[in-house]
Order: C-alpha cells, then sequence, then structure tokens
C-alpha cells in the first residue's frame, strides 16, 4: 500500500491541522489565572478533554462554539472561579484566533495538487471558517459537527461523510483518514474500515493531551510527526 494510491484526504482539523492545544491554553490564561492552582499545561488541556467530551456526549446537537461556553463554565465551577458569562462566551467564540501549525498551509497546498481535500471536523461552521483562513487552502468538501448532530468519535460521522463522498463517485478505499486524535478519528476510522494516516503531533510529549486516552481499537497505517512529514514521504514516493 501507498500513499500514492488514494485519491482522497480525509482531515481532522484541531490537532491535526490546527494547534488548538496552543489555542485552548492560551484561551484559558485568564480562567487559569483565577483558579490560581498551580496547573501546567497538560494538566489544564487534561482537565478541558474531560469536560469537553462530556459535554459533547450529553448535548450531540449543541454547535461548537456553544459547547465550548458550556466547557468553560464547567471549567470555572471545577476550580473554584465565580460565575463569568462574558468570560465563558469569550472563550465559546475563540476558536478563529487558535493559530495553525507552522508547516499546515505548505504541505496542503502540496498536498491539494494530488488530492481531493476533505475536512470532518468537531466544530461549528463559522469557527471553521475563522481556522480556513489561516490554512489557504480551498477544501473539495467540509464537514462539520454541526451539519451531522453529533460529535466524533461517533461513528456515524464517519458514515456520513463516507455517505457524501461515495455520492460524489469517491469510493472508501480510495480515502486516506489524516489526523491526529487517536480517540476522535482513528479508532472510529477503523471501526468503520478506513485506512488511516497518523499526524503524530504530540509525538514528544507524554499522555494525551486535549483528547482523551485512545480506544483499544485505534489503528493506524502510516505514522508521521508532522503533516510537511507526509507531504515529503508522498514527493519521495513520486519521485518528486
Amino acid at each position: 500500500m501507498k500513499l500514492s494510491d488514494f485519491s482522497t484526504l480525509t482531515f481532522d482539523c484541531y490537532g491535526t491541522l490546527i494547534d488548538w492545544e496552543s489555542g485552548i491554553f492560551n484561551a484559558l490564561q485568564p480562567l487559569v489565572a483565577k483558579a490560581a492552582n498551580g496547573f501546567n499545561r497538560d494538566q489544564v488541556l487534561e482537565a478541558y478533554a474531560r469536560h469537553e467530551s462530556a459535554q459533547e456526549h450529553e448535548t450531540p446537537d449543541m454547535i461548537y462554539s456553544a459547547l465550548l461556553t458550556h466547557v468553560h463554565a464547567r471549567l470555572a465551577r471545577e476550580w473554584g472561579v465565580a460565575a463569568d458569562p462574558a468570560a465563558d462566551a469569550a472563550f465559546g467564540g475563540s476558536v478563529p484566533d487558535w493559530p495553525a501549525f507552522p508547516d499546515s498551509a505548505g504541505a496542503l497546498a502540496y498536498l491539494k495538487q494530488h488530492y481531493k481535500l476533505v475536512i470532518l471536523s468537531n466544530v461549528d461552521r463559522v469557527s471553521f471558517a475563522g481556522s480556513n483562513k489561516r490554512l489557504g487552502v480551498e477544501f473539495d468538501a467540509i464537514y462539520t459537527a454541526q451539519d451531522i448532530g453529533s460529535y466524533k468519535p461517533n461513528v456515524r460521522n464517519f458514515h456520513y461523510m463516507l455517505e457524501k463522498l461515495a455520492a460524489q463517485g469517491i469510493t472508501k478505499d480510495k480515502i486516506l483518514h489524516t489526523a491526529q486524535s487517536l480517540f476522535h478519528d482513528h479508532g472510529p476510522a477503523k471501526k468503520v474500515g478506513m485506512t488511516s494516516c497518523w499526524i503524530d503531533r504530540r509525538h514528544d510529549a507524554a499522555g494525551w493531551g486535549a483528547t482523551m486516552p485512545p480506544p483499544a481499537e485505534a489503528a493506524w497505517e502510516w505514522r508521521f510527526t508532522s503533516l510537511q512529514a507526509m507531504a515529503d514521504a508522498h514527493k519521495a514516493e513520486i519521485g518528486g
């Protein structure tokens, strides 16, 4: 099996193309300062992961910006910080401020020459539009949790995407799902029989950061520590 066997790359965005851990951690700094709990970066991200996952399970049809507002309020309660609806809402609207990884735009520009590029994301359309400006590429299709009414790792999201792509004549065997999160993406991708490529952005860090620990069935066919490394491997494969 080769990278060049596929016609379409389906991407998780946040954690893979957008540096969501930096974005989340930076946006939470006012709350962290008020909490004064001495948490380090990974402790903050792990707390976020617990509350985000729980909120997505409880309110699967809530759009992501509103969901983040609730997550911020949950963290404030857990950390003993007084309720502040304005601060909750500011965090909910922070997604467009989250930075792209430095290699994302260049690697996507290269990959766009060889594949259709598709987004399967847990965010809402408005939030993603802000991030898309940072990525500098036009995606061939964008499927968000707002469109689907559920959040990954629900396999419903993957079935939705596969059905939409099949209607365009793109079969599952020609799709390579490309993502960082073993929890949100590689586990459910395997459940629906997809081939996947792990962009291991946390390769030099312990733990799982802003995602929950992965399920036992999480697996992948390729692993790269950056999207640029994947693009370079494809280039070498085709003799570019």
